[in-house]
């Protein structure tokens, strides 16, 4: 019986001295095969043609009555979502479409019950498709960092440039500083490319966080009027061009599935 009683404690010490030495079980950070990435980038913005037309407006009908201007186009919010699948452990596809969008807005009250509104507004849909190359990874427990170089092409669509003035209860003197009310929009579409960089961050989640840099190429010549489909010339006779090229600092949650 004691026999038994040593055998038994024997095998129970040893079962707990390699409970005690076996490795224990640790999250590892996950890379799913297809994410979901949704992005919000502030990016600088050219503006082209537009911004000029702006600033001639600026000149002829509001600085020579000592008004300040509207201000021109150089900054916007893109915001995107696109499907990123790994064909390899370092090369991802990914595709995708965003919105860029972005105004420019001045009041004015030349006299009581009068109102000015000057508005110059600017829109684009890039879709765009191209590849992300990944660096070898950081690993840190359960976290996975991982730098990257990318790009595409994109695909312009939906763009419009638009500037109107909404005069309200408007008289003699108040048509004769900012002229009666109008509405111009130009529209066209147009190929482009873009180039980024930036690191990919992997937690023990279906979650992760891209941060990076995006350079957009994006010029789109030979705008319409959006009315007549008839080509915009600017002042000095050449096509109008909408410029919505810019550089811009990307901030994405990925979801994986």
């Amino acid at each position: 019986m004691i026999r038994h009683r040593l055998g038994a404690i024997s095998a129970l010490v040893a079962t707990l001295a390699l409970a005690a030495h076996a490795p224990k079980a640790q999250a590892a950070a996950e890379v799913h095969k297809l994410s979901l990435v949704l992005s919000g980038m502030p990016t600088s913005v050219d503006g082209g043609d537009f911004n000029k037309q702006i600033e001639r407006y600026n000149e002829l009908q509001l600085n020579s009555h000592g008004l300040e201007g509207l201000k021109q186009i150089s900054f916007a919010w893109e915001f995107d979502a696109s499907l990123r699948y790994f064909v390899r452990s370092n090369l991802a596809m990914d595709v995708g479409v965003g919105q860029l969008r972005t105004q420019s807005k001045r009041e004015y009250l030349p006299a009581l019950l009068q109102d000015v509104t000057l508005r110059a507004e600017l829109l684009s849909v890039p879709v765009h498709a191209g590849a992300v190359y990944y660096l070898a990874p950081f690993n840190q427990g359960d976290f996975q960092a991982r730098a990257y170089l990318g790009g595409g092409f994109l695909s312009l669509v939906g763009n419009k440039a638009l500037v109107e003035q909404v005069v309200s209860n408007g008289d003699s003197v108040t048509f004769a500083t900012f002229g009666r009310g109008f509405r111009t929009a130009y529209v066209s579409d147009s190929p482009g490319y873009y180039m980024e960089v930036g690191g990919h961050m992997f937690f023990a989640s279906r979650f992760s966080i891209v941060l990076g840099a995006v350079y957009r190429s994006a010029v789109i010549r030979n705008m319409l009027d959006r009315d007549t489909r008839q080509p915009v010339l600017t002042s000095d006779g050449k096509p109008f061009t909408l410029d919505v090229s810019g550089v811009g600092a990307k901030m994405a949650l990925g979801i994986g599935f």
